[in-house]
């Protein structure tokens, strides 16, 4: 996930020399308190924003490794956004103690970047005007990996998300439990040397983890499939474009799959590893996030009539536990421990069932219906 040394000098000279676009803005460099910890980001704010109406808000997360600044460079929204008028958050991770800065995406107990960029999202809001309908995050490895934990962690927040060359864990996948359907845009090379393509050591592949969405999501599982031209023959891979639609509330999943493609982001100015030049990354990460806003994915009737009618007792116990559930629903009950080992897994339909786990601890009820996933704490003494 960590980005090679030369591409921070490459980032540099061309800066000095001019080699980039000219922009109508620059950016600006702030800071917040977050968690007791003093964090900074890049702030672009177009010359199109007037402050007269809300305004889209993309963050864009760097790689470990990596910082603000080369994200703000390498995977480069600001000319979208001079255009498409949203505001971008470019923001620093925390020293990762090996060199370079990370995103605590993985569960670490600090630092709470969930809390941090949930702080972030406030105090941009705070000072311009932002549609709190239409927050995304997108991010490179890292960041990408973190673009999922806020999916899943922060969907009261995030709209939808979108990675290049990041991925998910298998027991974040376990102890997923987004609020509403997220919209999920993964970008991949099947040559990654840094984060497989097939998966291992607890990471899903990545085949395996555009089904996960595509299932949470409720989309159709055959794809509307592109081979992109190839339209730079000689940068080394090609590009597919698959799209997973008919998700709950009009949810989709895209991939876009790079043919001998390695660890970088299609499009960019600077090339490092085998960059994909077929498509520009950012322009379509764009593209499907402003298709989205969270009042279209968010069904908060029915999120609260299907909380109510699902009851677990007696909570805490030393004993059995009792799932009562309300009529008409019907799906699936998996029970996970602390580390997200799945114990029970059951289908149920409406009624009472009993179910037990054998150690003391914290486990985690997930209940998955056609449209909706929820999760509740249950305690064993």
């Amino acid at each position: 996930m960590r980005h090679d040394f030369k591409f921070f000098c490459i980032v540099v000279l061309a800066t000095c020399l001019n080699f980039l676009p000219s922009l109508a803005q620059s950016s600006t460099v702030n800071a917040i308190v977050s968690g007791g910890i003093t964090r900074s980001y890049r702030l672009y704010v177009p010359d199109i924003y007037d402050g007269t109406g809300a305004v889209p808000l993309v963050l864009n997360l760097h790689g470990l490794g990596s910082n603000a600044i080369e994200q703000e460079y390498y995977g480069d929204f600001r000319s979208i956004a001079d255009t498409a008028n949203f505001i971008l958050v470019a923001p620093d991770g925390t020293n990762s103690g090996l060199g370079g800065q990370f995103w605590n995406a993985f569960g670490l107990s600090t630092p709470d970047d969930i809390g941090f960029i949930s702080d972030l999202i406030d105090e941009v809001s705070s000072n311009f005007m932002i549609d709190q309908s239409r927050i995304y995050s997108t991010g490179m490895s890292n960041g990408g990996f973190m673009s999922y934990t806020l999916a899943c962690e922060l969907s009261n927040r995030i709209t939808a998300i979108a990675s290049v060359t990041g991925s998910m864990t298998t027991l974040q996948g376990n102890l997923c439990t987004p609020s509403h359907p997220v919209p999920v845009m993964q970008i991949h090379g099947t040559a990654d040397g840094t984060v497989s393509y097939t998966g291992g050591s607890g990471l899903y592949g990545i085949e395996a983890l555009v089904d996960y969405w595509v299932e949470s999501n409720g989309c159709n599982t055959e794809a509307q499939f592109e081979a992109l031209p190839d339209i730079n023959a000689t940068d080394g891979c090609t590009a597919e474009h698959y799209v997973y639609s008919g998700g709950i509330q009009g949810s989709t999943v895209e991939f876009y799959k790079i043919l001998g493609g390695d660890h970088s982001w299609p499009g960019a100015s600077i090339n490092i590893n085998t960059t994909n030049l077929d498509f520009n990354a950012s322009k379509e990460i764009w593209r499907f996030f402003s298709q989205y806003d969270l009042d279209q994915l968010t069904s908060i009737d029915e999120r609260i009539r299907l909380q109510s009618e699902i009851n677990v007792y007696p909570n805490p116990s030393a004993d059995y536990f009792f799932m009562q559930l309300g009529k008409e629903i019907s799906g699936t009950m998996s029970v996970y421990n602390e580390i997200g080992l799945l114990i029970v897994q059951e289908n149920f339909n409406f009624g009472i069932k009993r179910f037990e786990v054998d150690a003391p601890g914290v486990y985690f009820i997930t209940v998955k219906t056609a449209d909706q996933f929820l999760v509740k704490r249950i305690v064993k003494y």
